[in-house]
């Protein structure tokens, strides 16, 4: 199966595993040349407050999902990663329930891969906080490459 279109999932809690998120997507992207789909979901109310933090204003223009994620700190970094290795790339935001966006947009982009990063958990962690990586690898339409962070 040829590897096409990558979607490279960021969230709130992914600052601290950029490297890694980086490192692993190019390992894969780079020898395909596969385009890698840079995303970054927000709730609603992580996306009013980015909106406020970015100091966009809304009043004088329509603002995209898409506008406020590629001004983020965190997808610039990883785009930056990414024009230094000579890895294609799109940008794109989303609002909504996390792990469903993250599902969502892998199967709006057709993607071959999806990459996520999370922390260690336990069983009970993930059963009472719920888990946006376990949401997304068990209802992905494709593989997905789970990347841990370093710290717990």
């Amino acid at each position: 199966m040829a590897i096409d279109t990558i979607l490279l999932a960021i969230g709130p809690t992914d600052a601290d595993r950029i490297d890694r998120l980086a490192e692993e997507t190019i390992e894969v992207a780079g020898p395909t040349g596969a385009t890698v789909v840079l995303a970054h979901v927000f709730t609603t109310s992580e996306y009013e407050d980015t909106l406020d933090k970015l100091e966009f204003d809304t009043t004088a223009e329509e603002v995209s999902p898409d506008d406020v994620a590629s001004r983020h700190a965190t997808v610039r970094e990883l785009a930056s990663a990414f024009d230094d290795a000579g890895v294609d790339y799109e940008i794109r935001g989303a609002v909504g329930k996390h792990g469903t966006a993250i599902v969502d947009l892998a199967t709006s982009v057709d993607a071959d891969r999806v990459v996520v990063g999370g922390r260690r958990r336990s069983p009970t962690g993930k059963a009472v906080f719920g888990s946006v990586a376990q949401e997304v690898m068990l209802s992905a339409p494709c593989p997905v490459t789970f990347v841990r962070s370093d710290t717990k």
